[in-house]
This record gives structure tokens, sequence and C-alpha cells, in this order.
């Protein structure tokens, strides 16, 4: 199974390679009827074409849509981002513990309330 499909990859790479030739063959099966009903030289009463010209057509059209994607290829870049990130050591440290001291005390009753209202020093503003 491996080697049959081994084969069949292969030979899909290189279909492209053989486009001309398929051009040509499929011309080479369909030549009489081409010459009958396609060439421009088919009501010529001696007609050396024989179909070619539609070959000549069809050549240059497989060609021009060839060198297209060889241009829409060229036209794509890859774009590679590379970000370099510094490496930081950083240490566990303990954290400081300070003792405040907390004059809010739930259990017991407020001793006296303050009337005035904070405010900031004019010279910031």
């Amino acid at each position: 199974m491996k080697k049959l499909l081994i084969i069949f990859l292969s030979c899909m790479l290189l279909v492209p390679s053989f486009g001309s030739f398929f051009v040509y063959t499929s011309f080479k099966l369909n030549q009489e009827e081409i010459a009958k009903t396609i060439c421009v030289q088919r009501k010529m009463v001696f007609n050396t074409c024989n179909g070619r010209c539609e070959l000549q057509k069809s050549l240059k059209k497989y060609q021009d849509n060839e060198r297209k994607m060889n241009n829409n290829l060229k036209e794509k870049v890859e774009v590679v981002y590379i970000q370099n990130t510094p490496v930081a050591n950083f240490k566990l440290v303990t954290p400081i513990e300070s003792e405040t001291k907390n004059f809010s005390f739930s259990d017991e009753k407020p001793i006296s309330v303050s009337s005035t209202t904070f405010h900031p020093p004019s010279c910031l503003v």
C-alpha cells in the first residue's frame, strides 16, 4: 500500500512537467475532428494545416497559463517573524510584612466622629 501511494504521489509531482505532452497527445487523438470542425483552413481545397493552427493556439494558451502561474508564485513571499524574548530569571522574594496599627475595631463603639473633610493641597491644582 505504501509503494502504491509513493508511486501515485510521484506521478502527481511529474504531471505539471508533462503538460505540453498532454496537449499534443490530445491533439493527435482528435486531429481529424479538429481539422474538420475547428481549423481555420478547413474550407480550403488543399488544406495543409490539418488542425496544426489549433495545436499552436492550445500550446500558446498552455504556456501563457504556465507563465502566469510562475509569476504568481514569484509574487508570493514568505514572511517569517522572529521575536526575541529576553529571558528573565525571577527569584521568589518573601513579602515584607509590616505591623500596621488598625484604628478601627468593629467590636467597640466609636469614640468620636470627624466632621472635617479631606481637601488636597491647592499648590498641585
